[in-house]
């Protein structure tokens, strides 16, 4: 059966079926080759998108607009003070508005039930750029990845360590179930994700010939790993205080050489950045200062190694996020 997503929106991977996952992986590639042998695509030429911002991004806004113009569409960025979303106006009378001028609307912020209710009232499609709970479009990109550079993606044995209850953790657990690959998440019991997510996931996995594993040790839950990943310990909107008991839970379950050894020989390493794997940034030299580490969820060693592949997946955010807004839209 042809996959037709034309008016869907994009909010998270539970709501896609592992064939329109593979479709849009597939459109993926395309726009890929076409990029990189400079053939115009602008398939989307007149239409416009609307960028609405309550968390900063590099790779998301970047992605989305050099996206949206590469298929000729107009794009507008809004901050989160250019816009009266949720102040003086409701979320639904924003997207109805948005939905009038805009042929689709991309948020990154906090709430789920945000991004949700934009979908719901826009009339038109709504793709979820980040919110507490998932992160969708980061799902494709790394997708893409691990089939490029492993060669598939079914059997694949995946291990995610760090915080299993971010958006990351809940993405990344929902993506490998839908697509064949064995999850595992290797984190401090007190940071696995919700158990009813893991019961949907489990479920999930055991209609594509994978597995969901929670483990606390990390020799048995990094041991033949494909894929090893991981994200920054604090994210954006969290409170200050919170810093000494992450990097107190989590310092165990830093990525080093040692979890790569454990890995299998051709394992990669990857990370949805920014990543505090120096003091390179303001945050890294304050974190530093204030609790005497140079590193947090990743060694320089590891995250500037040839196992390290995190600017492809990177840029293949760019061509992901253009096969979901053609496929929405087209």
């Amino acid at each position: 059966m042809a996959v037709n997503l034309r008016g869907k929106s994009y909010l998270k991977l539970l709501d896609f079926t592992p064939a329109e996952i593979r479709y849009l992986l597939d459109l993926s590639k395309d726009f890929k080759s076409m990029k990189r042998s400079g053939v115009p695509h602008k398939y989307l030429d007149g239409k416009n998108i609307v960028l609405l911002f309550e968390k900063t991004s590099t790779r998301t806004r970047c992605s989305f607009e050099v996206a949206g113009r590469d298929l000729g569409m107009g794009v507008t960025y809004l901050d989160p003070g250019s816009s009266q979303m949720g102040k003086k106006e409701s979320i639904p009378d924003t997207a109805r508005v948005l939905g009038r001028m805009y042929d689709g609307i991309e948020y990154r912020g906090y709430s789920q039930q945000l991004v949700e209710e934009l979908a719901r009232y826009s009339g038109v499609p709504v793709w979820n750029g980040l919110t507490d709970q998932f992160h969708p479009t980061q799902m494709l990109a790394d997708l893409l990845t691990i089939e490029e550079k492993l060669g598939r993606l079914k059997g694949i044995n995946f291990t995610y360590m760090g915080d299993a209850r971010n958006n990351m953790g809940n993405s990344l657990m929902v993506a490998c179930a839908k697509m064949g690959l064995n999850f595992t998440a290797c984190a401090p019991k007190a940071l696995f994700p919700a158990q009813e997510l893991v019961d949907t996931c489990r479920a999930i996995a055991a209609e594509n010939g994978c597995t969901v594993t929670l483990t606390e040790d990390v020799k048995e839950g990094t041991a033949n790993a494909d894929v090893i990943y991981t994200d920054i310990w604090v994210s954006m909107g969290e409170p200050e205080g919170v810093w000494a008991e992450r990097i107190s839970l989590l310092t165990p379950y830093q990525v080093n050489a040692a979890v790569m050894a454990n890995a299998r020989d051709t394992a990669i390493f990857m990370h949805c950045l920014p990543s505090f794997h120096d003091t390179r940034t303001t945050i890294g030299a304050d974190i530093a200062k204030k609790f005497d580490i140079s590193e947090m969820e990743v060694t320089d060693e590891v995250f500037e190694s040839k196992q390290s592949v995190v600017f492809d997946e990177a840029e293949n955010r760019m061509h992901t996020i253009k096969a979901v807004m053609y496929a929405t839209l087209c």
